[in-house]
């Protein structure tokens, strides 16, 4: 795992951009043209990474999928049988909280929905998401133990095997549908909600989708979002890593 990881890390972009700018000093005096290239790539791709105009419209061409108005909530018990949220990482040994690993804020913020569409509906939840490098507790558990303490919510099944997208979907169903449970609402990114849905559409399940967190719609940045900004350069490498990963999957499954 951490060797597929490094090898990736520097496959995608800005990993990808900084060996670029290395080729180009490398290249500089025995290949001017290609190192001029390499430079103009390497430089431009971090600038437009950097800019929260280019992750507002690159966005918008993921987050296809309608959020749910507030009127849906109540009424989600008729469409689904179970509400299904997905793990998004942790943080390792937070002090703050006496060195215990805590969720990411983008789990944090699909557990808070999360909490509410199952207070509106009743439904049940699942947590879903599996040990990071092997060590517990599952980010299924961290969710289960957050949601429990922090939003009120008991939830009733925990998946902690699954490593991505593809495995949530597939192991979720090993655990719900013996039980007859084959209409979820899935809880995700908004940017994720696309190969979140065809993924468990592919283990057999009929998807509501429940996306939170949209990054394409207009946050009213100064300048109208032509200025660098570091938190853009983060959230372009999340959905670079999205496109990769609808592209993968399509291949691959």
């Amino acid at each position: 795992m951490p060797i597929r990881f490094f090898i990736k890390q520097w496959l995608m972009p800005p990993g990808l951009l900084f060996i670029l700018l290395l080729a180009a000093w490398w290249l500089r005096k025995r290949r001017p043209r290609l190192a001029f290239a390499c430079f103009t790539l390497g430089l431009g791709g971090l600038w437009l990474m950097s800019l929260p105009l280019v992750v507002e419209q690159v966005a918008r061409q993921l987050e296809t999928e309608t959020p749910l108005s507030l009127a849906q909530w109540s009424g989600l018990a008729q469409r689904a049988d179970a509400i299904v949220v997905l793990g998004a990482g942790r943080e390792r040994g937070d002090p703050a909280w006496g060195g215990q690993d805590q969720p990411t804020g983008h789990a944090l913020e699909r557990m808070r929905y999360a909490a509410q569409l199952a207070k509106a509906s009743g439904l049940p939840v699942l947590t879903s998401g599996g040990l990071h490098y092997g060590t517990p507790p599952s980010e299924a558990q961290l969710m289960a133990d957050r949601l429990r303490d922090d939003f009120g919510v008991t939830v009733k099944w925990q998946e902690q095997a699954s490593r991505t997208t593809w495995e949530n979907a597939q192991m979720s169903a090993q655990l719900l549908q013996p039980l007859g449970i084959r209409r979820v609402v899935v809880v995700t990114q908004a940017w994720h909600m696309r190969r979140s849905r065809w993924s468990f559409e592919q283990a057999g399940f009929e998807v509501v989708p429940a996306p939170v967190g949209f990054l394409g719609q207009d946050h009213a940045r100064p300048f109208a979002g032509l200025l660098p900004e570091s938190r853009a350069m983060w959230q372009s490498g999340q959905l670079l890593n999205e496109v990769a990963g609808m592209i993968g999957y399509r291949l691959f499954y």
